[in-house]
């Protein structure tokens, strides 16, 4: 007697979705000073893309318009002793950080009275003064020395944390997972912040990487990964406590992937044809981060229109300020050639 074999379907894996981590619970003023940071970071950056087209700013300059909510969220989080360093975008997460915008212009347009003394300008500004160790113009090369930030604070004992910046391509970077691999092996207080813009350079994430769920790459190394709405300063921030108070903890390092958007090409050079004008209006429109949140300070009453507009005015006199010192400030002394280099 024969019987008839039955088969058996394979059940479809399970995937698993990210955590919505819930919204930071800020004071009526602190909305009031994430708003008018990420305001600032917006203006100024819009001032210095002029001022790149008018011949004032030389070699490449990445704008971070659009992604203000992740460096605002992030930083507002840290205390003084925490590091951070990112990759060539890096205007947004140095005032941010608190640098002078007078500073940070006057470095773009390479003069003396830059935050490195007009020697790094857009790609390479330095200031540890302020915790800033720097944007660096190789992809993903800021990742390691991150790493190597967050030993620095372990082996002083200290409780501090180390911020490394990269993009959704530079997630695709060998050293990356090196740095994964010793940051989880040593326990290193490291939080991976992930920007992911979805265009690396012109590519998109999903013609680029087998897992576009960028979060999830730190799960092989067993590092904790979150993925949050970038556009969103308050999802930023309640994240990045949550990352925080892990490190402090002394449970190693986290992962945060923060989807968000730039509305610019990759770099001033860049026309940005891989994407339509209606993507980029949509997102402008339904997602921008600013508008966001100056919409919630208006329904709650928190302040008028006419007392926003006043923060706006303040801010493009601030930034026509540090416009003005970047063009009036001399450039470096020809002495100034050789000091600072290691040989």
């Amino acid at each position: 007697m024969t019987t008839a074999k039955t088969t058996k379907k394979a059940a479809k894996p399970t995937r698993r979705r990210a955590a919505k981590p819930a919204l930071y619970e800020a004071s009526n003023d602190e909305l009031i000073e994430f708003y008018r940071q990420m305001l600032m970071i917006r203006r100024f950056e819009e001032k210095a893309g002029q001022m790149y087209g008018m011949g004032l700013i030389g070699g490449f300059c990445h704008l971070y318009i659009g992604q203000e909510a992740v460096a605002v969220g992030v930083q507002t989080a840290l205390k003084d002793g925490d590091s951070v360093i990112t990759g060539y975008r890096e205007h947004g997460h140095m005032i941010a950080a608190g640098c002078d915008p007078r500073g940070v212009m006057a470095e773009l347009t390479g003069r003396s009275g830059g935050v490195s003394r007009g020697k790094g300008g857009s790609m390479h500004m330095f200031d540890p003064a302020r915790g800033f160790y720097g944007g660096h113009g190789i992809v993903g090369a800021q990742v390691s020395l991150g790493t190597g930030l967050g030993f620095a604070a372990k082996y002083r004992k200290s409780d501090n944390v180390s911020i490394a910046y990269f993009g959704d391509g530079a997630a695709n970077q060998g050293q990356v997972y090196e740095s994964f691999n010793m940051a989880r092996i040593w326990n290193l207080p490291v939080i991976y912040i992930i920007e992911n813009n979805q265009y690396a350079m012109g590519t998109s994430v999903a013609r680029a990487s087998s897992e576009i769920e960028l979060y999830r790459r730190g799960e092989s190394f067993r590092i904790p990964g979150k993925q949050v709405d970038g556009m969103n300063v308050l999802a930023v921030r309640a994240a990045m406590d949550e990352a925080v108070a892990h490190c402090r903890a002394g449970e190693g390092p986290f992962i945060l992937e923060m989807k968000t958007y730039r509305y610019r090409g990759h770099s001033m050079s860049d026309p940005a044809k891989y994407r339509s004008k209606e993507e980029v209006q949509k997102m402008r429109a339904e997602h921008d981060s600013i508008d966001q949140l100056k919409q919630m300070i208006l329904d709650q009453g928190i302040m008028d229109e006419a007392g926003l507009k006043d923060i706006d005015r303040e801010i493009k006199a601030a930034v026509a300020d540090a416009a003005t010192f970047a063009t009036e400030c001399p450039e470096p002394d020809l002495s100034e050639l050789y000091t600072d280099v290691l040989a």
